[in-house]
């Protein structure tokens, strides 16, 4: 009996190798038509109704990784395909790399790594590259779900205010974590620092521009670990190239990458990491298991552990 076939987009990881144990065959991305039982995204590739109808045999959708805008979930759902997904598992980790960024980019320190290592260093100046204080500052944060959530927990501990904005307002975050609801012109006109936590929509597509950026204070920074398309990255360049805004920090850009003649990438008040959001060992890890095991299981014909609707 052949394996079910799937296709990827491959290279996947060598963990995701394991995890299958040469119970399926891997199919790459290009492949011609025919019969394909599965997909499985790993570095999100688009996924629309077209690949669907392409192998109309699949049986599941199978993502590494949290965010599926990059899948056509109601074209999905109207082929009977299940679409699984990775969360709860990664929601520490990228609260961590947000922080990381925050803090990177409120104290300069990516631009000082690269003063220290060049030829200009040479005295110690006590007036020279100041930055902003993050511990008793004002954090805003759009998007109260997990990961904002996560995001709150270490500002309190920072002593940081912590305004929030989303679609509906949270026990958690309000009780628990002492946020405070703020409207989104609020939030953006009063806070230190924002992050940006929220899922791409249709709605939250282009969220930060020009005239978002505007309202901001002119000492505030923007970290995004959301998805790159929530923030208009010419309207960003332009703010940070004029000092309009302090800083930035940017773990996901749109498109990923960048162009590499891109403005943003040339100015040294903007931080940006290749998507590292969820990368970390342990994480991955989680990621990789529990998306082989949606697979398996939309192969079987069973429930998955977790299913986008």
């Amino acid at each position: 009996m052949s394996l079910p076939r799937v296709l990827a987009d491959l290279p996947v990881s060598q963990t995701v190798l394991d995890l299958l144990g040469g119970l399926v065959e891997l199919v790459p991305w290009d492949a011609a038509p025919g019969r394909v039982d599965a997909v499985y995204t790993y570095g999100h590739p688009p996924v629309g109704a077209e690949l669907m109808d392409r192998f109309p045999d699949l049986k599941v959708i199978s993502n590494f990784g949290v965010g599926v805008d990059h899948i056509d979930v109601r074209a999905a759902a109207e082929r009977r395909i299940p679409v699984g997904n990775t969360p709860g598992i990664l929601d520490g980790a990228t609260a961590d790399l947000a922080f990381a960024l925050l803090l990177a980019a409120g104290r300069r320190v990516v631009e000082g790594d690269r003063y220290a290592r060049g030829p200009a260093f040479t005295h110690y100046d006590p007036s020279f590259m100041l930055g902003r204080e993050v511990h008793g500052s004002t954090i805003g944060i759009f998007g109260m779900g997990r990961i904002g959530r996560q995001v709150a927990k270490r500002a309190n501990g920072f002593g940081m205010k912590v305004l929030y904005h989303n679609r509906n307002r949270s026990d958690e975050a309000e009780i628990v974590l002492g946020a405070r609801y703020a409207p989104k012109d609020e939030l953006l006109a009063t806070a230190d620092h924002i992050v940006l936590t929220l899922p791409l929509t249709p709605d939250t597509r282009g969220f930060i521009g020009a005239a978002e950026l505007a309202l901001m204070k002119p000492t505030a920074t923007l970290v995004n670990v959301a998805r790159g398309a929530v923030v208009d990255k010419d309207a960003l360049a332009d703010a940070l190239a004029a000092r309009r805004l302090f800083a930035a920090a940017l773990d996901v850009t749109d498109p990923e990458p960048l162009p590499r003649d891109h403005p943003l990438l040339t100015l040294d008040n903007v931080v940006i990491t290749p998507h590292l959001g969820s990368a970390t060992e342990e994480t991955r890890r989680r990621m990789a298991e529990l998306s082989v095991q949606n697979l398996f299981a939309g192969l079987s014909g069973k429930p998955l552990m977790f299913s986008v609707t």
